[in-house]
């Protein structure tokens, strides 16, 4: 399994409005301390705010910031979030599945239950406990000790 890079993107995001502890911050600054698409960020932080992560202020000296407390946060809902997919196999997804085993698979059940346990490992992981090295992380996003 591999999360997409918009998964990423919203996870980092987060992660560096998390360090900058309720600072308004812009796409522009998240871009470029990752060295990512600002315009792949827009869409990512705009979908961040609808999903009620981010507050979003409007205006010449906006941007925005944590909407929730980061120990609310937790990794495992994040990915639920914006993950487009969790079928890892075709029977997953498919009901008319051409997969002849289906019906007597032991397969599919370990793997809905290897996909269970790696969730529910990411629920007790919360966006607080991601930003646990603050200072090496403001430091690495070229952001003041704070």
């Amino acid at each position: 399994m591999r999360l997409t890079t918009y998964t990423d993107y919203a996870l980092r995001t987060l992660m560096y409005v998390a360090v900058r502890d309720g600072e308004l911050t812009r796409i522009d600054e998240v871009a470029a301390s990752y060295g990512i698409s600002r315009n792949h960020l827009s869409k990512v932080v705009h979908n961040l705010g609808a999903k009620g992560y981010l507050q979003t202020v409007q205006g010449r000296s906006g941007g925005f910031r944590l909407a929730r407390d980061p120990a609310e946060i937790s990794v495992g809902s994040v990915i639920r979030d914006f993950e487009p997919d969790f079928a890892l196999v075709e029977c997953f997804e498919r009901s008319d599945s051409r997969c002849r085993i289906q019906p007597h698979c032991v397969l599919a059940g370990e793997l809905g239950a290897a996909l269970d346990a790696f969730l529910t490992r990411l629920d007790a992981v919360s966006l607080q406990d991601l930003v646990i090295p603050r200072v090496e992380l403001r430091r690495t996003l070229s952001l003041s000790a704070g």
